[in-house]
């Protein structure tokens, strides 16, 4: 399948690129880097770059995404160990 580049604008910057996700999730996305970098600018009150803005956002979502693998690496233990549980209950 081939699909074709497309124009998305975040942050006022325009990027072309090939979509590998559904449109609807890169929109959903797009709002959440805008809304994080908009927390941001309101959290330094405008004194700081956008480089740095970035940078601290960009440090926010992978403090989320290191949350988010812990918490289902531990979902996936509770689940291995329930159906040990039932396996040896059989």
């Amino acid at each position: 399948m081939n699909q074709e580049a497309i124009n998305l604008t975040v942050l006022g910057l325009s990027i072309a690129f090939k979509p590998g996700a559904d449109m609807d999730r890169v929109q959903e996305a797009v709002r959440l880097v805008e809304e994080r970098f908009t927390d941001q600018k309101l959290r330094f009150h405008g004194g700081q770059t956008k480089d740095i803005l970035l940078t601290f956002m960009a440090l926010g979502l992978a403090d989320d995404l290191l949350q988010s693998q812990k918490e289902l690496a531990g979902v996936q233990d509770r689940v291995t160990a329930m159906l040990s549980k039932i396996e040896g209950s059989v």
